[in-house]
């Protein structure tokens, strides 16, 4: 065990160096060995220290059925902190250990600079510690069951916030409208309230609440609703807090994954690597970059375009240098600036070309009565295709309407519908739980058929009209 140590170190000595020959830019690295109980754990909850609830355990069952059956395998799981932790699987081969470093550091280099993780704190670790201590606090206080069932609530719509922006915005969606106050002159203004003349009297409230819609669900009802409690608008933040942080991560899996594929292949060619080891790190790269059949491999799609760009901008075409500028020899630059700015939507609409398309043999499918049918091939309408799907991460786009719907306190949601329907029984087993964080009858209107349909639960049924 010892001498496996002793390699391993040697391995990631060999590995942090070679990713600073090539110019990758990584947090200061943590790596540790966990049994695959421990890992599995992991990769269900999202973060070693995460609250408990009965879906991670769920999500915790099926990962390692499969894996006790040989059927999938975490290869890496890393988190976006500063240090950064990665865990590596007990069992591994040393090879297969280099492999997942290598892809490791990689994901560092990303989370460090792309600029949609900037807003992400970078000590989620020891604040999702601090969430499941006060999750445990209220458990004891206010009783296990309570707690989980608000929880249920709360996970239900988890999806449904405004997600972390680069740019800054003028107020928190949710946050209630207040009135122009008079700029301070100096610092004894607040005295001259007391010289008996009339205040400024703040604006009156506009009626429709909220004033605009709001994509933000999860902070209208933590601000907003008449019947929570402290300790439940609390839970909501949490949870907010906390999918704000996963955020970036959801809409970047194609460019992250390709990038740290790009890398960790590059990495191991220049490795010491034995002749079984080159042998064994074939078959293993083969593997994870394997074109899946039913979906997209973010691995292998994000690694071939980050090829692909480098290529073109390392030997621009004719029509490249006279369009563009492009003088050639740019193309480890380009990758790098790639990697900075772009997240998985603009990564697919900027860099995937008509010939990606056709070598990576993508195409829309749907499925027609029995059987899954290729309804679209032509490039362009493939490419938007694929866009569109990763458009809000792949979730229904759901605003909040109205706060007082009908004068009643109701609230009224509307899908912003884009060709792509709801599933009506998940709608249906999620409208209750809405229901029990606002406490009042909730309706949501989307589009079934073609035409326009409202759904409503008013605390004993649902209702469609």
């Amino acid at each position: 065990m010892e001498q496996e140590f002793k390699a391993l170190a040697k391995a990631i000595e060999a590995i942090h160096n070679q990713a600073r020959k090539f110019g990758l830019d990584f947090f200061p690295m943590r790596f540790e060995l966990c049994p695959a109980d421990v890992i599995y754990a992991f990769g269900a909850y999202g973060m070693p220290t995460r609250f408990t609830h009965w879906t991670f355990g769920k999500h915790f069952y099926k990962m390692k059925l499969q894996y006790d059956f040989n059927l999938s395998r975490i290869y890496e799981l890393v988190i976006n902190s500063d240090p950064c932790y990665a865990f590596l699987l007990e069992g591994n081969e040393l090879i297969q250990n280099k492999l997942v470093i290598a892809h490791v550091f990689a994901h560092s280099d990303f989370f460090k600079n792309n600029i949609h993780f900037a807003p992400t704190s970078r000590q989620m670790v020891e604040t999702m510690a601090v969430h499941a201590a006060k999750i445990r606090e209220y458990e004891f206080k206010y009783g296990h069951r309570e707690v989980e069932i608000f929880l249920d609530a709360a996970l239900s719509i988890q999806e449904h916030i405004e997600p972390p922006t680069i740019f800054p915005v003028a107020e928190e969606e949710g946050e209630k409208e207040k009135g122009p106050s008079r700029p301070r002159e100096t610092p004894y203004d607040d005295l001259w309230a007391l010289d008996g003349k009339p205040k400024e009297q703040p604006r009156e409230r506009t009626r429709k609440i909220p004033p605009r819609p709001t994509k933000d669900m999860l902070a209208f009802i933590m601000n907003n609703s008449p019947e929570l409690e402290d300790w439940q608008r609390d839970i909501l933040a949490i949870v907010r807090e906390e999918m704000r942080y996963f955020w970036p991560q959801m809409e970047t899996k194609i460019i992250n994954e390709g990038w740290a594929t790009y890398w960790h292949a590059r990495i191991m060619r220049e490795l010491d690597l034995t002749e079984e080891e080159t042998i064994e790190f074939a078959h293993l790269h083969a593997s994870v970059t394997q074109p899946g059949k039913m979906h997209i491999n973010p691995y292998y799609v994000g690694s071939k375009i980050f090829e692909d760009i480098e290529k073109r901008w390392d030997s621009p075409s004719q029509e490249d240098r006279e369009r563009y500028g492009r003088q050639g020899g740019e193309g480890r630059a380009k990758i790098f600036e790639v990697r900075t700015c772009e997240n998985d939507i603009s990564f697919l609409r900027n860099y995937l070309t008509r010939e990606l398309v056709e070598e990576l043999d993508l195409f829309l499918y749907q499925k027609v009565g029995a059987e899954w049918v290729v309804v679209e091939n032509d490039w362009e309408k493939v490419r938007d295709g694929l866009v569109g799907r990763l458009t809000n991460c792949g979730f229904p786009y759901i605003v909040v309407e109205d706060g007082d719907y009908q004068r009643r306190g109701e609230l009224y949601l509307k899908h912003c519908y884009e060709d792509l329907e709801l599933d009506v029984p998940y709608l249906e087993k999620t409208l209750p739980y809405i229901y029990l964080l606002w406490g009042r009858p909730v309706h949501l209107e989307t589009v079934i058929d073609g035409k326009t349909a409202v759904f409503s639960y008013d605390g004993k049924k649902n209702s469609r009209r």
